[in-house]
């Protein structure tokens, strides 16, 4: 088992890029706990699912959830979390991801699939992911994208475009020797 991490690593990205999957292995690799933020939010607002959080109460009160999953989160020991797609734009949520960066608590890392690879995998296997702008989660993948990237490139110590696989961000995030 690899020795425990320093800090959080938290991995933001487009719905579909790949955040859960990745956190869970680069979690069972490292040995700590993993934090999926779409689950913690979902348990906050009492729903069974994002998809029936968000439709229950709303986009405004789903994203103060996320903010308050996250700050709990970060305030928790050094872990692996997986960011919900929109959690950053989140009331107060880039400020807490940047301070945590800034103090060294956190490094965040962007997984940036091209917006075909997001709209196969999510017409592939769309979930329960709500729709943000009204149309279908595949139609709307070039908005969102087109919003969002902007923030998680700001936010993030390192990028990721294409396939990415846990050792690759092990490697560039703790070197080699991790």
């Amino acid at each position: 088992m690899a020795d425990p991490i320093a800090r959080h690593l938290v991995l933001i990205g487009l719905r579909a890029s790949g955040k859960s999957t990745v956190g869970r292995r680069l979690a069972a690799e490292f040995g700590v706990p993993f934090a999926d933020l779409d689950d913690r939010t979902a348990a906050l607002l009492g729903a069974a699912s994002v998809g029936d959080a968000f439709r229950s109460v709303g986009e405004r009160r789903f994203r103060d959830a996320e903010s308050e999953a996250l700050r709990t989160a970060l305030a928790e020991a050094p872990q692996i979390i997986a960011l919900g797609g929109g959690t950053p734009t989140a009331p107060g949520a880039a400020a807490a991801l940047a301070a945590a960066r800034d103090a060294g608590r956190a490094v965040i890392v962007f997984l940036d699939p091209a917006t075909d690879t997001l709209a196969a995998r999510l017409a592939h296997d769309a979930g329960d992911r709500p729709s943000l702008t009204g149309r279908g989660v595949v139609e709307e993948i070039e908005e969102i994208a087109r919003m969002r990237r902007p923030l998680y490139a700001a936010l993030a110590d390192f990028v990721f475009t294409g396939e990415v696989d846990s050792v690759m961000i092990r490697g560039a995030v703790f070197g080699s020797g991790r």
